[in-house]
């Protein structure tokens, strides 16, 4: 499929050329509310691979389309298009896995029902590993904000991963990609500018989402964050242990949770 963007693009643009693309004749691709999204998720990772990322894919239940999405962005299929770093990761331990292997600005896709236990523990640590999480799935969905970026089919019959339909939708996904990179003002992260300052530890600091990495002692733990390795005063929420989740505020654990 073809999309024509203007120089002028926005995610209301893309979201027009899903679902009614001029070279479909305005013929819809039942895609439901899920246009707004992909562009969204598009420009996204078109930043994040436009900073150096390497996308981690897994499928624990379909394997098949795991490797599908790494092959898609690694060995473009149209001439000029750039390969984009993709790796499937074939695990049956999705979180130990990722762990080892996510670096801050990555992105980690699943395609997976909601109900995968070791995703939604992958996707929960997103923030914590400071990577972009893209979740693809049917059926029922996954708990609000389980994932940056959640693109759900909405699928009643259950056959939606063998239809075609998780393939229409990545093949879109990585096609809006490359059309985000047609537009060089687009990759530039207004958000990351906007943040550079530093906060006020006293009053303006957020709650930042952080993996405990070793068992605390003297009341302090080294915990993963978004930006890197650091110590933490986790004596409000002890017992913790490696691999919990705290939420940290002007450098202390403040509450666990759950992951």
């Amino acid at each position: 499929m073809h999309l024509t963007v203007a120089s002028s693009l926005g995610l209301d643009d893309v979201d027009r050329r899903i679902v009614a693309p001029p070279d479909r004749g305005g013929e819809s691709l039942e895609l439901g509310g899920l246009a707004h999204d992909l562009a969204a998720a598009s420009l996204v990772m078109a930043r994040r691979f436009a900073a150096g990322a390497t996308m981690w894919c897994v499928s624990p239940a379909w394997p098949a389309h795991g490797r599908h999405v790494a092959v898609e962005f690694v060995h473009p299929v149209i001439v000029g298009k750039r390969a984009l770093p993709s790796v499937f990761v074939d695990t049956d331990d999705v979180v130990a896995d990722l762990r080892v292997l996510v670096r801050p600005g990555d992105v980690v896709l699943a395609v997976a029902a909601a109900g995968e236990p070791g995703v939604a523990a992958a996707m929960r640590r997103g923030p914590a590993w400071g990577a972009t999480t893209v979740w693809v799935g049917a059926g029922a969905r996954p708990d609000v904000a389980a994932a940056d970026h959640v693109l759900w089919v909405d699928d009643g019959t259950g056959l939606a991963p063998w239809s075609g339909r998780f393939v229409l939708l990545y093949h879109l996904l990585w096609e809006l990609t490359h059309v985000c990179f047609e537009h060089p003002g687009l990759l530039r992260d207004g958000a990351a500018d906007a943040c550079a300052e530093e906060a006020c530890i006293t009053c303006s600091d957020e709650g930042r989402l952080a993996e405990v990495c070793a068992s605390p002692s003297a009341g302090e733990a080294r915990v993963r964050t978004a930006t890197g390795v650091e110590t933490a005063d986790v004596s409000l929420v002890e017992p913790v242990s490696p691999g919990d989740l705290v939420l940290l505020h002007a450098g202390s654990a403040i509450t666990r949770v759950p992951g």
